[in-house]
C-alpha cells in the first residue's frame, strides 16, 4: 500500500482495500533494515506489552484506509518465479466437523462451515506509521509450532517493519478464544523485503508461547503447498473490515483460480473481499468437511479497473526459504 504509482499508461493496482488502519498508537515505527528477518518483541516484558497494547477497543477501531492507497507492481514483473519441485507440508491441525457450507464456487460470504479453519485462521493487528491497523493471517505446521502466515506488506511496508505485532487465532464478533499471541519476530520474502515486489508479497511471524503452551499445541497448523502450478480449484479465507464487510466473522471466497495475465504471476480468483483480509490463507485440496487444506497463497491485491477479484502471490522456492527460515526461527 504505497503512495499512488503509476503503471504503463497510468493503469494504478489497488491493495490498500485489503489492509486496514485506525487510531493513532503510542509507539513509533522500527527503523527501516534490509534484513529479512526483524526481531520484533524478543523479551517477555515486551510480548505483554503488545498484548495489553490491543484491547478490545483499539481492535474494534482497525478500519480502511481514506482515501484508498495504491500500489505499483514496479520491478516485480521482471523477476522470474524460480521453478522447484511441487513439495507438500501436511496439516496438523484438529480436523474438525464442518456444517453448511455455501455452493462451489463463491464469491464472498460468511464461512458458514466449521471445521480447523475457524481455529488457524485469525486477524492480525499491528501498528503501521503511527496508527493501529489489521490485516489476516493464518497458523501453519512448522518444527516451532509457531508460524504464522500472512502477506508482506502486514509485516513490513514503505521500509518499515510493523510494530505492536500480534495475531489473534479464531477471532470472532469482537472475541478472541484462542487468545492474543505477540510475534516474537516478522520475517518477508527476501524480494519484498529488499523493494517491496508484488510478486512475493508474503510474510511470516514467530509467535511467543502464551501461559506456557505454543500456538501450535492451541490451534494446531494448515498444510503447505509449494510450486503446485495454476488453474487448481482453491478456497481463500479472510476478514475483511470495509464495507460491505465489518472484520467480525471470517468470510470466504472459492473458485478455479488463473494465473494474472496482467503484471504478475499470481494466482487469480472472483472474489469480493475488502479492506482487512490481505494476509488470508488460499487453500489447495481443501476439505469442506474437515476445515483443512494445503496453504497455497495469501490474499495481496487486486486491480482497480478489475472489481470483484482477488490476487494472490505463487508459492514457489521463494516462499518456502521463507517457511523454512521461520520454523526454525
Amino acid at each position: 500500500m504505497r503512495r499512488p504509482h503509476h503503471l504503463g499508461a497510468g493503469i494504478l493496482l489497488a491493495v490498500g482495500a485489503l489492509l486496514t488502519t485506525g487510531t493513532q498508537a503510542a509507539t513509533a515505527e522500527a527503523p527501516n533494515t534490509p534484513t529479512t528477518v526483524h526481531t520484533l518483541a524478543a523479551t517477555a516484558t515486551a510480548q505483554q506489552h503488545a498484548r495489553d497494547f490491543w484491547t478490545p477497543d483499539r481492535m474494534r477501531a482497525a478500519a480502511p484506509l481514506a482515501p484508498l492507497d495504491r500500489l505499483s507492481p514496479g520491478a516485480a514483473p521482471g523477476v522470474p518465479q524460480r521453478a522447484g519441485k511441487t513439495s507438500t507440508v501436511a496439516p496438523t491441525a484438529p480436523a474438525g466437523r464442518s456444517g453448511a457450507v455455501s455452493a462451489f464456487p463463491q464469491s464472498g460470504g460468511p464461512w458458514s462451515g466449521g471445521g480447523a479453519v475457524l481455529v488457524t485462521s485469525g486477524r492480525v493487528f499491528f501498528t503501521h506509521q503511527g496508527r493501529t491497523a489489521s490485516c489476516s493471517g493464518n497458523a501453519v505446521t512448522s518444527h516451532n509450532a509457531s508460524t504464522v502466515l500472512t502477506a508482506g506488506h502486514c509485516v513490513k511496508l514503505k521500509g518499515s517493519w510493523h510494530t505492536n505485532w500480534v495475531f489473534v487465532p479464531g477471532y470472532h464478533d469482537g472475541q478472541t478464544p484462542h487468545g492474543t499471541w505477540a510475534a516474537a519476530k516478522t520475517l518477508a520474502t527476501d524480494l519484498w523485503a529488499a523493494s517491496e515486489s508484488i510478486n512475493y508479497d508474503v510474510g511470516a511471524a514467530v509467535v511467543a508461547p502464551l501461559n506456557g503452551k505454543k500456538l501450535g499445541e492451541v490451534v494446531g497448523g494448515q498444510g503447505l503447498k509449494f510450486n503446485g502450478g495454476y488453474n487448481r480449484p482453491m478456497y481463500t479465507f479472510g476478514f475483511p473490515a470495509a464495507a460491505p464487510y465489518d472484520g467480525k466473522q471470517l468470510i470466504h471466497c472459492s473458485g478455479n483460480t488463473t494465473k494474472d495475465f496482467l503484471f504478475t504471476t499470481d494466482h487469480a480468483m472472483s472474489c469480493d473481499m475488502t479492506g482487512g483480509s490481505s494476509g488470508g490463507p488460499w487453500f489447495d485440496s481443501f476439505s469442506e468437511s474437515t476445515g483443512t487444506g494445503l496453504q497455497a497463497s495469501v490474499n495481496s491485491f487486486g486491480y482497480t479497473f478489475l472489481p470483484g477479484r482477488m490476487y494472490g502471490p505463487y508459492f514457489g522456492d521463494e516462499v518456502k526459504s521463507l517457511y523454512e527460515k521461520a520454523q526454525t526461527a
